[in-house]
């Protein structure tokens, strides 16, 4: 048993974040899946951006998307709707010995659009029929614009991977919109059992904003709470999901939106490098990692079980905010910069692809 099984037992499936077609092609995603228990990929503009940016394993597509005369934007979904398509069928076995929890393969929509719920509730269902295989995800953003499409899409029975969540406040009301389209599907008469949600919450991401504020502050006390919001951010969540789930009158047959910690990669390397792992472990949770993540959690061994619960994670964020941080504007600025960073992977992509395709 290695640590990433240690993981499953206290609750939490471990996802690769990342693919690429030389992973697929080659053989490693499913290397990665039977040494190393990964059960789950996810993706996103920035990766696929790295994906199609170099070597050579897309180059024959490229070709034939030129000559059938496809525009870029039609050429980079051919290409990840395959990849994701080839992962999904690399998964299936493990999809369907978990039930439909895990072999779980995530796709995001254009982040260009994620202002406008009606675009991405269109492209939703259009990723969900071109990849067509039933353990496939479909990322929505978790701003403003696009909560409705997250409803929308699981009422339709699409399977929805919520992303880029960074406060408490956002995430209850995803957690929201899930059981309002859950209730619109058992309504409609779709099969909710059929139905599987993550809520991302982002953690790294977190810590890198607030660190860098306390660092400005300079006080010994605001320097003592480095690298601690992300964890106790995250706790705060999980305490939320088991509050708000164990209240919620799911339709008979429901699943729960398990959360799922995102950016679990640290970026200060004075953190130990496994700390977003072992310390939100936990029941019905999903960590997906960089394989850099994974291989340091296999290295490192220190799962020490459940450590999801931590009742101090509330009085840590106090204490933060008391130091003289601006949770709000922090969260604020997270939600915002996180979908400008996916539109800037996703530009630089078709920018790169245009050129290859003119």
């Amino acid at each position: 048993m290695n640590a990433i099984d240690k993981l499953a037992q206290a609750g939490t499936s471990t996802w690769l974040d990342d693919l690429s077609r030389e992973r697929i092609t080659s053989g490693n995603l499913k290397e990665l899946l039977t040494t190393k228990s990964i059960v789950g990929v996810t993706t996103n503009p920035a990766i696929f951006a790295a994906a199609m940016s170099k070597g050579t394993a897309y180059d024959a597509q490229i070709a034939q998307l030129k000559a059938a005369g496809a525009s870029v934007d039609e050429a980079v979904y051919a290409m990840s709707i395959d990849d994701v398509r080839d992962a999904c069928d690399i998964f299936a076995e493990t999809f369907e010995a978990s039930g439909g929890e895990d072999g779980r393969v995530s796709i995001e929509v254009d982040p260009r659009i994620s202002a406008d719920a009606e675009a991405t509730l269109a492209q939703a269902r259009e990723l969900w029929a071109k990849v067509d295989r039933p353990n496939v995800m479909i990322k929505i953003p978790a701003t403003p614009g696009s909560l409705p499409a997250i409803s929308d899409a699981l009422a339709e029975g699409i399977s929805v991977n919520v992303t880029l969540i960074f406060s408490i406040e956002r995430y209850r009301e995803v957690i929201a919109a899930y059981i309002d389209g859950i209730k619109r599907a058992a309504a409609a008469g779709v099969d909710v059992s059929s139905i599987y949600s993550v809520a991302s919450f982002f953690v790294s991401r977190l810590d890198t904003e607030v660190d860098r504020r306390l660092e400005e502050i300079g006080s010994a006390e605001a320097l003592a709470l480095r690298g601690k919001a992300g964890v106790a951010n995250a706790q705060l969540a999980y305490a939320l999901f088991e509050e708000e789930f164990a209240k919620a009158e799911l339709p008979v047959g429901a699943n729960v939106q398990r959360p799922l910690w995102a950016s679990t990669g640290v970026k200060n390397p004075e953190y130990s490098p496994t700390l977003y792992v072992t310390e939100l472990a936990g029941p019905h949770t999903v960590n997906t990692m960089p394989e850099a993540t994974i291989d340091a959690v296999l290295a490192a061994d220190d799962i020490r079980g459940a450590t999801l619960g931590d009742a101090t994670a509330a009085g840590t964020m106090e204490a933060i905010a008391a130091a003289g941080i601006d949770f709000a504007d922090v969260f604020e600025v997270l939600e915002r910069e996180g979908v400008d960073k996916f539109v800037a992977a996703w530009n630089e992509l078709l920018e790169k692809m245009g050129a290859r395709l003119a």
